[in-house]
């Protein structure tokens, strides 16, 4: 349905936009964050990344020289074509921003300079009725995803189990994924499918709540606890831990309780494209409405 060319040109300025460009939702928080930080050290380090933010934009050079694993979202209707245009998107993009070559063999240790592999990138597929189709991607560093983590909790635990879960991944993370952080959770399905939702999650708008109340409640709650845990930016304390906490549930085994975290540090990069059947495309950082 769509030209593979239009795809990979939409995957290299996607890759480009969220490389060299932080999203404004982020960008306004860490602006937020200065205002209230009182501790000097705090204050030195927000204004060292928002310095460096700014330079990367003017430069349109990548903001963090871990330029991540690259995780797309794909909603619409989809062909066979559509996974070999990302994958040469991707290629393009690791040569021409360019983009630091991550992806290894992970028996090997083997690179191959273009971030692509075995089974890489990851595309999640969401079949949808839709004349355009959407295109997210989500890169990924090693600092915040090496403390993602899975808990298979008791249902008895309820969401009071979730809560420590995810406080107790803060705490056990430190200062290693680059405090402030925004915090990803992924609540129910399967296994697999909450670590996808945590990451889903992250794609959020800062400051939106999740539409389930209960959720909604725990995302504001868990904010405020993060933050009074006195990390602050960089782990070199202060009151700003945490930008956020962005939380997606599904259903689950009667016996089960999924909860998933995923990480992202202050660069937490992301960017949104919508495709038309006519060849238009629209960017966004914050996604559509």
């Amino acid at each position: 349905m769509y030209p593979p060319s239009l795809i990979e040109e939409t995957v290299v300025r996607l890759l480009r936009d969220a490389e060299c460009r932080l999203p404004p939702d982020v960008h306004a928080a860490l602006r937020q964050a200065l205002k209230v930080e009182t501790q000097e050290l705090a204050r030195s380090q927000l204004m060292a990344v928002l310095s460096n933010v700014d330079r990367a934009a003017e430069r349109s050079a990548p903001m963090c020289q871990d330029t991540g694993l690259p995780v797309f979202f794909v909603r619409g209707r989809c062909d066979h074509r559509l996974i070999e245009s990302i994958r040469k998107g991707l290629a393009r993009a690791t040569e021409e921003i360019p983009l630091r070559p991550n992806t290894v063999d992970p028996v090997s240790r083997e690179n191959f300079g273009s971030n692509l592999g075995g089974q890489m990138p990851p595309v999640h597929f969401e079949p949808a009725e839709q004349e355009h189709l959407d295109i997210v991607v989500l890169p990924k560093g090693a600092g915040s995803e090496n403390w993602s983590a899975l808990g298979m909790l008791n249902p008895s635990e309820g969401m009071e189990g979730v809560r420590r879960f995810v406080i107790d991944c803060v705490v056990r993370a430190g200062s290693r994924p680059c405090p402030p952080v925004i915090v990803g959770v992924g609540v129910g399905g399967t296994a697999d499918m909450a670590c996808a939702l945590a990451k889903k999650a992250l794609l959020r708008r800062l400051g939106s709540r999740s539409g389930d109340a209960a959720l909604a409640g725990l995302e504001s709650r868990l904010l405020s606890e993060i933050n009074s845990l006195g990390l602050g930016p960089m782990g070199l304390g202060g009151s700003t831990t945490c930008l956020g906490v962005l939380m997606e549930k599904a259903h689950c085994h009667t016996a089960s309780l999924p909860v998933a975290v995923s990480l992202n540090c202050w660069a937490s990069r992301k960017a949104f494209a919508r495709v038309y059947p006519d060849g238009r495309v629209r960017f966004s950082q914050e996604g559509f409405d």
